[in-house]
């Protein structure tokens, strides 16, 4: 089951719940209606939002906007599908943060939103390790999606892009890492060989939380 507001190119394996998740009202009748459909036991917090800003032109408005919509979406899906979890005594949530929460120029509100999302998940993993639930952290750097290509490369047409091999000259591994990839970490939370893992983050960034590598 997906929810955001739109299926992308439409091959969303599942059920597709359309929602704009900046809409906490829109939100909370779509998390309504999914749980009366269907039994959650596993939750994905993946949505990320971000505009670039230097400390120096950082505006509040976006920074609320960047926080909600990074933290809160996470906060009113996890309290959606906990009493479920709870009457079940089985759950896995997986909040997705960001490389980027060690620290990233020009993106202060970004790092703080997804480098909450630490905190919490450490939270609700103590909260919720009596009632069998799991909460971890996948935390991505720089991957081959669209949206990175869209927001940093010059061939995408990005405002301040630079060329591919600007980053990954900086990345240990030398390239981007793949969405598959990210997937893959993502699934092993989600299964029950993860089930004595609780509270973790796991960096899939090619070796970049390590350090950037000069070019």
């Amino acid at each position: 089951m997906g929810l955001a507001r739109s299926p992308g190119d439409g091959s969303f394996p599942g059920h597709f719940h359309a929602v704009d998740l900046a809409d906490r009202d829109a939100t909370r009748a779509a998390l309504d209606d999914v749980n009366e459909r269907f039994e959650i036991g596993g939750l994905v917090n993946n949505l990320g939002f971000n505009i670039g800003q230097p400390l120096e032109r950082l505006d509040l408005a976006t920074f609320e906007k960047i926080v909600d919509l990074n933290v809160r979406t996470s906060i009113q899906c996890a309290l959606a599908v906990l009493p479920g979890m709870r009457q079940r005594r089985k759950g896995r949530i997986v909040n997705v943060s960001s490389r980027a929460l060690l620290g990233r120029e020009g993106h202060s509100s970004y790092s703080a939103a997804k480098a909450a999302l630490i905190g919490l998940t450490r939270t609700w993993a103590l909260e919720l390790a009596p009632h069998g639930i799991t909460a971890n952290v996948v935390a991505p750097g720089q991957t081959a999606t669209q949206m990175f290509r869209n927001a940093n490369l010059i061939e995408s047409g990005a405002p301040n892009g630079r060329p591919l091999e600007y980053f990954t000259n900086r990345i240990p591994m030398r390239r981007l890492g793949e969405p598959d990839e990210v997937a893959a970490a993502i699934e092993f939370f989600l299964s029950d060989a993860s089930a004595y893992v609780t509270g973790q983050v796991l960096y899939v960034c090619g070796g970049l939380s390590i350090g950037n590598v000069a070019p």
